[in-house]
């Protein structure tokens, strides 16, 4: 199983790496622009927001929808590869997309939490870490035409639906059990902590939709942006590797800690664009505002709610989905109108993440000292 699961976070995060370092350059090499490409890339997260909410009105969290939306996610990746020369088509496919990946990768972060612990899943999601760099070292060289990155993101998708189909024909009893679980998630009630993490991710919409598209602009070669999201995720699979010991007692302090480290890293991008010894320091930074924040994120929330599945489908569909959506659109508006300020504006969105997430953790800790009081 762990061999199966190495194997998927590799795929599928080289298929994220194709995604979110090429496709907005390609789109915009073929005259799309800075608004239009915030809206095709706002669709597909937009969708994943609104996937989980349809658990909660009868649609079964089973290894039947998981199955679904592999079928959904390869199709859309094949109406995908044929539809460079249509905005509507390009948006719809990415509508697809959208559903396929908002089912898939909650489904196997459960399994992986269940086989491995919080403390081993790490060095497991680490390979995803390697396929997002090997993907980005390639595709890099080859271009031309641009229209070369739908065909990596088909093919590449091919690979994701095969291995995590044959992963769920072993798991079904843990999908189909916790999909009975009762519903113990109150978004209202938690809506500081929820509200916290959904900022993060809107947060990374400058980072994910434009980062290549603002360095080129101030001057940067191709090949050392990719050089620079490369070495984010090299430091990023050391944290991977490494995070069990951070992992094991204040899940809320970490979350705190790496939200503020966020902000700090978007300042330095918004101050210093050019200035690449700074910009390798702000991309080091990823270790901790992306890989760090995630595995705690989703540890907190496993540990949190009874409904463990539910939960994951909700981190990934509010903060994945909804945060994305409102990152890339606003983003894509910022940078159309306002493009010297887009990090700061990122510096900003993570600032008040931080800042939520710290007044949830207060207010947890005063209802557990009034908790234990009663007892």
């Amino acid at each position: 199983m762990q061999l199966l699961l190495a194997l998927f976070y590799f795929f599928y995060f080289a298929l994220v790496g194709v995604y979110v370092i090429f496709l907005p350059k390609v789109l915009e090499l073929s005259g799309y622009s800075a608004i239009d490409i915030g809206i095709i890339f706002a669709a597909a997260p937009l969708v994943r927001f609104i996937v989980p909410f349809l658990f909660i009105k009868g649609f079964k969290l089973d290894a039947r929808s998981f199955n679904f939306a592999l079928s959904i996610m390869i199709l859309s990746a094949i109406s995908f590869y044929f539809s460079l020369d249509s905005f509507y088509k390009l948006l719809f496919s990415n509508i697809g997309i959208g559903v396929g990946m908002s089912l898939i990768l909650p489904y196997i972060e459960l399994i992986s939490l269940n086989n491995l612990g919080k403390e081993k899943y790490g060095k497991i999601r680490l390979f995803g870490s390697v396929g997002f760099i090997l993907v980005s070292l390639v595709v890099v060289k080859f271009l031309d035409p641009p229209s070369l990155a739908l065909l990596y993101l088909l093919v590449i998708s091919f690979f994701v639906v095969i291995i995590a189909y044959v992963i769920v024909q072993g798991q079904k009893e843990i999908l189909n059990k916790t999909s009975k679980e009762k519903n113990d998630i109150n978004i209202l009630k938690d809506w500081k902590l929820w509200l916290g993490l959904t900022l993060m991710q809107v947060g990374f919409g400058p980072f994910y939709n434009f980062f290549t598209i603002y360095e080129t602009d101030f001057g940067l070669s191709l090949d050392m942006i990719i050089y620079l999201w490369c070495f984010g995720v090299v430091v990023e699979v050391f944290m991977l590797f490494f995070q069990g010991r951070f992992l094991r007692n204040n899940l809320l302090l970490v979350l705190q800690i790496t939200t503020f480290i966020t902000a700090i890293r978007w300042f330095l991008v918004f101050l210093f664009p050019q200035n690449l010894p700074i910009l390798f320091f702000a991309q080091s930074l990823h270790a901790l505002s992306f890989a760090l924040f995630h595995s705690a994120a989703i540890s907190y929330l496993f540990v949190l709610y009874k409904h463990k599945s539910l939960a994951q489908q909700f981190f990934s569909g509010i903060t994945y989905g909804f945060g994305s959506f409102i990152g890339a659109l606003y983003s894509g508006y910022m940078y159309e109108y306002f493009p010297e300020y887009l990090f700061l504006s990122a510096s900003i969105v993570a600032f008040l993440a931080c800042l939520s997430i710290y007044f949830w953790g207060k207010k947890k800790h005063d209802i557990d000292v009034v908790n234990t009081k009663s007892l």
